[in-house]
């Protein structure tokens, strides 16, 4: 298997990008509670769900990131 390397600015990119997305997900889950359209509240459900699974990539990168710079 291939270890990567990161350098340090495609850590903080991947850092900006889950701080990013973290903000995407909480306002997804928040306006899932005021939406009354059935149709749009599915959008926010699976735009969270998405968020979700982009940060969990996110996060393997960035302790992927750790380890190289220990």
């Amino acid at each position: 298997m291939i270890n990567p390397t990161y350098a340090m600015h495609e850590l903080l990119e991947a850092h900006e990008i889950a701080a990013f997305k973290t903000v995407c997900m909480t306002k997804s889950k928040t306006m899932q509670a005021l939406v009354t359209d059935p149709e749009l509240k599915l959008i926010l459900q699976q735009d969270a769900a998405m968020s979700s699974d982009q940060l969990a990539e996110l996060a393997a990168v960035l302790n992927k990131g750790k380890e190289t710079l220990q």
